[in-house]
């Protein structure tokens, strides 16, 4: 499921100039209009469509969308593939769904991104976040990045914004947004412990066993941060509350990173005849 060994890869800049940037829509524009989960570049013809009614969540937000916008995804297809109209539009109820993370899906189905962005330097060949300079009356804030993640036993807490999306991406079969969500994440900085583990466990919750994408992130993000995790307390009692795949998952890529280590090492040493 994850690569042999992790190492940490140039780390692009966060902060991007106004006059270099680009966003993720314009970059991805013509490779992704054609491809199948990607978000609509020209949505001229789609904003006639019927209005579809999503209710979203345990306190049932609503939300209305036009019918040719949210059936890029396939999940949305097949549920309203065979629905008649009940009173003035079709409805889709999603009561696990929290409605913080689904209007970010509809936000990256109109726009092609979601807030905050996905800048890139040109010059620099580098992506970062949007930061308060880039916001156009968004009101920027550093919690942007995160949210609180309810449970039904009450014992929910805060998680990165991009893993929910990432996880709610995955169900809807949009493999762009996943991807647009995994690239998010590697340039978040200064994210607490008790985040990182919380966001780990979400991801291994709401993927499937064979994903190689999102998981390995996390595995390699606590193998190049252990000085950290080893010295955190949190992660100690996770470990011991245990109930995750997480775990042993990390275990075997640490001694697949040792392994790694070793063979250089050996490779680098003279052989006695």
């Amino acid at each position: 499921m994850f690569k042999r060994s992790f190492q940490a890869k140039e780390r692009p800049s966060k902060v991007v100039r106004q006059s270099a940037k680009r966003s993720y829509r314009e970059h991805t524009k013509l490779k992704s209009q054609l491809k199948h989960g990607g978000p609509p570049t020209d949505g001229g013809s789609n904003l006639v469509s019927p209005i579809i009614t999503v209710v979203v969540g345990h306190d049932a937000r609503l939300f209305a969308c036009h019918e040719d916008i949210i059936c890029l995804s396939p999940f949305f297809a097949a549920a309203l593939k065979d629905q008649f109209y009940q009173g003035v539009s079709k409805r889709i109820e999603l009561p696990e769904q929290e409605a913080e993370v689904f209007s970010s899906i509809l936000e990256y189905l109109y726009k092609g991104d979601y807030y905050p962005r996905l800048l890139q330097d040109k010059k620099r060949n580098t992506w970062a976040l949007e930061g308060p300079e880039h916001t156009e009356g968004h009101g920027y804030v550093e919690s942007q990045t995160v949210y609180h993640h309810n449970t039904f036993g009450g014992n929910g807490g805060l998680i990165l914004k991009d893993t929910a999306v990432y996880c709610a991406a995955e169900k809807f079969g949009l493999e762009e947004l996943k991807r647009l969500a995994l690239r998010k994440q590697g340039l978040q900085t200064g994210i607490q412990v008790d985040v990182i583990l919380r966001s780990a466990r979400f991801a291994y919750e709401n993927t499937p066993d064979q994903d190689a994408k999102l998981r390995a992130h996390y595995l390699a993000l606590i193998i190049r941060s252990r000085k950290t995790f080893k010295r955190s307390g949190t992660m100690q009692m996770e470990m011991e509350i245990g109930g995750s795949k997480l775990f042993f998952d990390l275990f075997v890529a640490m001694c697949n990173h040792i392994d790694d280590i070793v063979d250089a090492t050996n490779s680098k040493s003279p052989k006695v005849f």
